[in-house]
């Protein structure tokens, strides 16, 4: 009896010891779940914190990190190729680690196009706004939202992001070229990439010499490759938009055929003179053409006028010198009557040196990046590009190409300096400032003695280097005299209105009668109305052009007249079929449609 007590008493106590236990370890168990769910809502909110520090707005991080999870990437494109492509994202991630970007894909992802191995051929699109660069390709990895699991908690930018590269950030003309004009444009493209839109830098250089100008595109500060690490391991963007509209560039840079104008420009110089203007008012700088007033004023409004036109000289310190600067400033002013003021792109800031280009009516500047500026000019002033001995202008013509742009409004002249005793060379100076001391002897003597420098591929052909990074003397007399041949009018700025670039509409009620003279002669006759939008513009001169062309042949009868309707007997046969076209033509140039295709009968 007592052993049986004793093994009873052994059975409840153990059962305590027991249930001691289980409550201790049930206690311990949710003591760590709470300790896990509480380091998880600290490592959420530090992210979320990390997140807002990218950006002024608020994020719902773990609904973000939700959507991400079951939702995925979604991605839709606009073009057809890799080179006209512009893509839209929304939760597309970069890990900084791998370099990579990252399409999470779950039952909910989008991919239009799914291009599936054709994205790497070469690829998705383009980054930047130079077409088919092998630099500026972009892809991006493809993973399940599974491994996120597996992967460091994603940092989410809230802001919309338009993500693209700069092409070379410390040259000029390729930061007004290929990144600031296209990028303004593709962000007019798209409501949401307004002024509050955040630029993200993928090519990895760093701020360069103007990226001040790179922030006037977004009231948000850019972000450069480098700095996405200091976020996080894994960056998400709510929603991007990656690539740059190629609509804006006006020349290509000879990478695989020699440099010049691209074969089809799709921009005017009212685009140009848009964005000078825009990017002008974020600089705080006043244009001459906003200042203008309308009218002829006074002869004394107008002789103040002629005072202050000016001509402004674009002085270099380092490279390509004119060396008797002083002497073609001397002369410009007495042969023009005109101030010239001199700016420097290493001793002022850009912005005084657009606030002095705005209001002049001539810029003279040896072939440099520099003349990108043009684009800040008045209508109806003058650009005036030296050239180097040995190169020649017709090769090398970005900038004859912008003032050249219908819209545009600007004279062109060049000058070439044809005197080999007017240059200094430097052989002994790096290559890629001309330099040549590293070429072998033969080759150096012929780069010499060359008087002109064939046409090149870019970007390291040695005797460009050597001819384009030369110092000059300016040769006057010949400088005026080509300035003599080369300006149409006196340059000036005052009250130059925009050149129209409206083109006319279809002709109307186009209609033809055919008669038969003769067995071998008939008459042809065609009428129409003027387009609808010419009564309501000022055209200078209104023409029609008319084409004929007999059934079945390949060629065509072109006319240029200036009336209504007309009676063709020339080369018009009886019992033939003719089909014509009639569109109208404005000011010699601005080409309209044509009508509908008649089939008239003799």
């Amino acid at each position: 009896m007592r052993a049986s007590l004793a093994g009873c008493r052994m059975s409840v106590g153990a059962l305590l010891n027991g249930l001691l236990v289980s409550v201790v370890a049930a206690l311990l168990w949710k003591y760590s779940k709470l300790s896990e769910h509480a380091a998880s809502l600290e490592e959420e909110l530090h992210l979320t914190r990390q997140s807002q520090e990218l950006s002024e707005g608020r994020i719902d991080y773990h609904a973000a990190l939700l959507a991400l999870q079951e939702h995925g990437t979604r991605m839709v494109c606009t073009g057809k190729m890799h080179t006209d492509r512009i893509c839209r994202f929304d939760y597309l991630c970069y890990c900084s680690e791998a370099e990579e970007f990252v399409f999470f894909y779950s039952n909910s992802s989008v991919m239009l196009p799914n291009l599936g191995p054709r994205r790497f051929q070469p690829a998705l699109l383009d980054l930047s706004s130079v077409e088919d660069h092998n630099t500026q390709y972009f892809n991006f990895l493809e993973l399940p939202a599974g491994a996120l699991k597996f992967m460091p908690k994603p940092v989410f930018v809230p802001d919309v992001t338009l993500i693209m590269n700069r092409f070379n950030p410390d040259n000029l003309m390729h930061v007004f070229h290929d990144d600031l004009l296209p990028a303004f444009y593709t962000m007019k493209q798209y409501l949401d990439l307004d002024d509050e839109a955040r630029l993200v830098f993928m090519e990895g250089w760093g701020e360069g010499p103007y990226f001040d100008l790179y922030r006037l595109l977004s009231g948000k500060q850019p972000l450069l490759k480098e700095q996405l690490k200091n976020f996080g391991k894994l960056m998400c963007f709510t929603k991007s938009y990656v690539g740059l509209s190629k609509m804006t560039t006006w020349y290509q840079y000879g990478f695989v055929q020699p440099q010049g104008p691209k074969a089809n420009i799709l921009v005017s110089g009212n685009e140009v003179r848009q964005f000078a203007k825009i990017m002008m008012e974020r600089m705080n700088i006043t244009g001459q053409e906003d200042t203008a007033k309308e009218g002829d004023g006074t002869e004394e409004e107008q002789e103040k006028e002629k005072r202050e036109d000016y001509i402004v000289v674009f002085s270099r310190s380092t490279t390509r010198l004119i060396l008797n600067e002083a002497e073609l400033i001397m002369a410009l002013a007495q042969e023009f009557q005109m101030r010239v003021l001199t700016v420097s792109l290493e001793e002022q800031s850009f912005a005084s040196i657009v606030q002095v280009i705005s209001g002049a009516s001539m810029l003279f500047s040896m072939h440099g990046a520099q003349l990108v500026t043009a684009l800040f000019l008045p209508r109806g002033a003058a650009v005036v590009e030296l050239f180097p001995y040995a190169v020649n202008p017709e090769q090398y013509t970005p900038y004859k190409t912008l003032a050249s742009l219908p819209g545009m409004d600007l004279q062109y002249v060049s000058w070439r300096n044809s005197m080999e005793e007017n240059t200094v060379t430097h052989p002994e100076r790096p290559w890629d400032q001309g330099g040549i001391v590293h070429l072998e002897k033969e080759e150096q003597e012929r780069i010499q003695v060359s008087k002109d420098v064939p046409r090149h591929l870019c970007c390291r052909n040695p005797e460009w280097l050597y001819r384009i990074y030369q110092d000059t003397l300016v040769d006057i007399p010949s400088l005026l005299e080509v300035l003599k041949e080369g300006l149409k009018t006196r340059p000036s700025v005052k009250k130059n209105k925009a050149a129209s670039t409206v083109h006319p509409g279809r002709v109307r009620e186009p209609q033809c009668q055919t008669s038969v003279q003769a067995t071998n002669e008939a008459k042809l006759t065609v009428s129409w109305q003027i387009p609808w939008n010419l009564k309501f513009l000022k055209v200078r001169e209104v023409k029609y052009e008319v084409w004929i062309q007999e059934q079945g042949e390949n060629t065509y009868m072109p006319y240029i007249l200036p009336q209504l309707n007309y009676t063709f007997s020339e080369n018009i046969k009886p019992f033939t079929t003719y089909l014509v076209w009639v569109r109208c033509i404005f000011n010699k140039s601005l080409l309209g449609p044509f009508a509908d295709v008649l089939m008239c009968r003799t």
